[in-house]
């Protein structure tokens, strides 16, 4: 009995590694998360690409849910049940495909614990993925981090009075969800003289993917990345 997380990128199905689609192709299941009612997920879209659909059974979450923490609660239930449920019936290997990586900032977490608490035995691995820093970085044209530098990761889900911190450590700032928060965001950037050099990127690896620096931008959604260098001088100086 095994549940394997299965990092599968931002989006484009390009980006899935040769691990992850050994992964998803030798599990006898694979779980996708979706919004209640929504379908398919950017995840599900993903993989689609490369495996059979008729092996992809969709979860709900409340992945948006912020506020209501009993909400979010009963979604991981229910989910971590019906994973529970089919790695008992079957004994077999169950997958669960997740954007980005399935340890950072992932539904996998929640989901992993919640099945290892119904089925004490399950075997969980997990297969890293690339994440939307890295794909952010790509596509900009800008290094993630050089040297000495820090790398920062910053969720703004809510609100961006966190990087007021970040901005005086001297690295790299990425900042993930802060399309609701973006007006705050950009203020505070450019009151730390700090906004001409940032990017931001949304619908990263999909058709619509579009790269711009953040002082052109108004309105963004929710999942955007924003990417913040420190100040660079001349080649290796940060080494």
């Amino acid at each position: 009995m095994r549940l394997i997380g299965v990092g599968v990128g931002p989006g484009d199905p390009e980006l899935l590694t040769l691990k992850a689609l050994r992964a998803l192709r030798e599990a006898g299941r694979v779980f996708v998360p979706v919004l209640p009612g929504e379908s398919p997920g950017r995840a599900e879209q993903t993989i689609r690409a490369h495996i059979d659909g008729s092996r992809i059974e969709r979860l709900p979450f409340a992945l948006n849910e912020r506020a209501d923490a009993a909400r979010r609660e009963r979604y991981w239930d229910a989910a971590g049940s019906r994973v529970a449920q089919w790695i008992r019936d079957t004994d077999g290997t169950a997958a669960f495909a997740t954007i980005g990586d399935p340890n950072v900032y992932s539904t996998f977490s929640y989901l992993a614990d919640t099945v290892r608490s119904l089925v004490p035995s399950v075997q969980i691995d997990t297969v890293p993925g690339i994440t939307a820093m890295q794909a952010l970085s790509a596509a900009a044209g800008i290094p993630l981090v050089e040297g000495s530098e820090p790398l920062v990761l910053l969720p703004l889900a809510h609100g961006a009075s966190a990087l007021d911190g970040a901005l005086g450590q001297g690295g790299t700032i990425v900042a993930y969800k802060g399309g609701r928060h973006l007006a705050d965001v950009t203020a505070r950037l450019k009151a730390a003289g700090a906004l001409d050099r940032a990017v931001i990127g949304t619908h990263l690896g999909l058709p619509g993917e579009h790269i711009a620096p953040l002082s052109e931008v108004d309105d963004a959604p929710y999942l955007s990345s924003i990417l913040i260098p420190p100040l660079r001088g001349h080649r290796g100086g940060k080494i």
